[in-house]
């Protein structure tokens, strides 16, 4: 029975506060959980809306202390959220949404500081030399959100390997990631941020970063963006080593998101400079086709033959 429907009405309408701030703001994550059960549909709500304040709080006009003051004020409610303090009628509808998830599902809530720790690093204006100091950021930024959602959807009983079920969810985060820093490389620039590591700029000419929709003159962009193409493709083969280990439904649901970016990069791998020109998107047909795929658990079957190949 979906524990949610016997929660409090005060909890009730904060897990709708949070689907609300889904809905708007994440159309590829809302597009995957609404596979979920509702009580999994809920968590991943108030997981995501949390997520969102930190990311609007880094992405902000507020100056760099003010920023870091809010972070860390944020990191006190989810102080409290893990110390079991946070009341069904308290003011805050995603520490009430956050709170009773956490007490329903065993969400590792120290995958959210690590989120905060990397939002700081945004804050800080950090770069990143090389694919393992940026690693780092995306673990704390994205990998960490794979261990978070991984609390959520628990692994099959008897699952193989499932010991290693957080690793694959992190190496997920990562490729997710890498393809988001992909996709928004000339808003990033534009914001005055870069993400890739400087040895990769360096090596393919493109030190002078994108502020235009051609890339830098004399700069082998293509070659760029096939290199980390790779990168990301080899984190995804791994990363979806995961789905077999769940169940139906939360393997649709990470399947379809996965396969979302998973696509993404595809076209951009296709048209490199395509995110010079604009962001890069799936129209919904194709979400939905996405979404068919993993509910047929296509990608789980074929995943795990290639495992079992891999183990021959």
């Amino acid at each position: 029975m979906d524990k949610t429907l016997d929660a409090e009405a005060p909890v009730l309408a904060a897990y709708r506060y949070c689907e609300a701030v889904t809905g708007a703001q994440a159309r590829n994550f809302a597009y995957g959980i609404r596979l979920l059960p509702t009580e999994k549909r809920h968590a991943m709500s108030a997981l995501y809306a949390f997520s969102r304040r930190v990311d609007d709080i880094g992405d902000g006009d507020l100056t760099p202390d003010l920023k870091r003051a809010r972070l860390e004020a944020t990191r006190d409610v989810l102080g409290r959220i893990r110390a079991g303090t946070i009341d069904p009628d308290d003011t805050d509808p995603v520490a009430v949404a956050l709170a009773h998830a956490a007490r329903q599902f065993p969400i590792p809530l120290d995958g959210l500081d690590e989120l905060i720790d990397g939002v700081l690093m945004d804050v800080s204006g950090r770069t990143y030399e090389t694919w393992d100091e940026l690693k780092v950021y995306c673990r704390c930024v994205a990998g960490a959100i794979g261990r978070l959602s991984l609390g959520v959807f628990g692994t099959m009983p008897g699952a193989q390997d499932a010991e290693r079920a957080p690793e694959y969810a992190d190496t997920l985060g990562l490729a997710l990631q890498l393809t988001n820093i992909l996709r928004d490389i000339r808003e990033d620039a534009a914001g005055g941020r870069m993400y890739l590591p400087t040895e990769d700029l360096s090596k393919f000419g493109c030190s002078e970063g994108f502020h235009r929709t051609a890339p830098p003159r004399g700069s082998d962009f293509a070659g760029l963006v096939a290199f980390e193409v790779g990168r990301a493709r080899g984190l995804f083969a791994a990363g979806f080593r995961l789905l077999p280990m769940l169940d139906r439904r939360s393997g649709a649901c990470v399947a379809a998101m996965a396969g979302i970016y998973r696509r993404l990069l595809d076209r951009i791998s296709r048209d490199p400079e395509a995110v010079l020109r604009g962001r890069v998107s799936l129209p919904g047909h194709e979400k939905a086709y996405v979404a068919v795929r993993g509910l047929t658990g296509l990608d789980a079957r074929q995943i795990s033959r290639q495992a079992s190949r891999r183990r021959v």
